[in-house]
């Protein structure tokens, strides 16, 4: 059966409908260039409503496990491949990329021009799009609303995870799974928090430190909440990761912009400004810290993206506070960057928020 892509600009892409539903989903549409992971990228909160072009032209070859979810259901509005609907051949895997796909009602387009699509978007912008099993079903596209994304993804109450030594409160924006497990992996206990929880009770937990997640949309749709964030910040050693380190920079002055068509791949080349050392990095993301905005603020830049110049982590002058914009849990990998969860922990053996505040 046909489907098709239709743009907010008026183009439109014809494919083959490769799931079950004939629902049309609507998103705004984005490109992944990372050859595996889409199990991981389905999953991961940060794609909230979007409709995802996969580049590599291979998708689903290993099809789908129960080891590589990053949250528990799907967040993706939609997926574009070329080929999609193979036999998959793993081990592990327990069902096909369309199978999982049907159990979720999420459309998939195959045999669709991705190259032509990502170009589109690579010159105009990442935009708003239509999937529909035909033109007729295509509905009038509607503006995105990118404010109420974080509110659709955090969690609804707190929930504890083991029984480590250190204790660190993990701000539920859209966090990804391995970030958990990252931190439980170092002796941790761990107790994520909704965005929305307050600095009071932030302090009745007695945290050894802050990790600010991941999640989708713009960082300034939680404006309202920059005051909390603010005051359990400055109090607590804390670590800020993509969405988590733009509103680290919101907090202390800085500003964001939307990028024309993101970073979102697993071959993003980092530079670390001290040391001048490369790394290739994880990403997904639309927006960025303003490098100008943060001339006045009390910040440094510890990391640059190789290819754009855009700033890729922060770090307070004075303050035990760190971020990067990409991901250092490296699910779907590369490993490189993992080793800043370590500097993180020593940081916060040697400033623990169990100490007098020090803001």
């Amino acid at each position: 059966m046909k489907g098709y892509l239709k743009l907010k600009n008026g183009d439109k892409f014809e494919g083959e409908w490769l799931t079950e539903s004939s629902e049309p989903a609507a998103g705004e549409v984005v490109f992944y260039t990372g050859m595996t992971g889409y199990q991981e990228v389905l999953t991961d909160p940060s794609y909230k409503g979007q409709i995802i072009v996969f580049t590599y032209p291979l998708i689903g070859n290993y099809g789908i496990n129960k080891e590589d979810f990053e949250s528990k259901v799907p967040h993706a509005a939609g997926v574009i491949v070329y080929q999609g609907n193979m036999k998959h051949s793993h081990y592990q895997a327990e069902c096909s990329l369309v199978e999982y796909l049907n159990k979720w009602n999420i459309p998939m387009l195959g045999k669709a021009d991705t190259r032509a699509i990502v170009k589109k978007i690579r010159k105009e912008g990442s935009m708003s799009g239509v999937m529909a099993s035909s033109t007729a079903a295509v509905p009038e596209l509607l503006p995105l609303n990118r404010a109420s994304l974080v509110s659709q993804v955090t969690s609804k109450e707190m929930t504890t995870y083991g029984n480590g030594r250190h204790h660190i409160v993990l701000y539920d924006f859209g966090y990804k799974r391995s970030i958990l497990d990252e931190l439980l992996s170092r002796n941790c206990k761990v107790t994520v928090v909704p965005y929305q929880t307050s600095p009071e009770t932030i302090h009745s937990l007695k945290p050894d430190g802050i990790v600010l997640s991941n999640g989708p949309g713009d960082p300034k749709s939680i404006k309202p909440f920059m005051p909390f964030i603010k005051e359990v910040i400055k109090t607590y050693p804390t670590m800020g990761i993509c969405l988590g380190h733009q509103l680290i920079a919101l907090a202390f002055g800085g500003d964001t912009e939307r990028l024309l068509f993101g970073h979102r791949g697993a071959n993003q080349p980092v530079i670390h400004m001290n040391t001048k050392r490369v790394f290739m990095t994880s990403q997904n993301h639309g927006y960025v810290v303003k490098e100008k905005s943060i001339a006045a603020a009390p910040l440094n830049v510890l990391y640059k993206n190789v290819n754009d110049g855009s700033i890729e982590g922060l770090k307070h002058k004075v303050l035990p506070i760190v971020s990067v914009q990409f991901h250092p849990e490296a699910n779907p990998g590369p490993c490189e960057s993992n080793y800043i969860f370590d500097e993180y922990m020593e940081m916060v053996k040697h400033k623990s928020g169990r100490e007098k505040a020090y803001a």
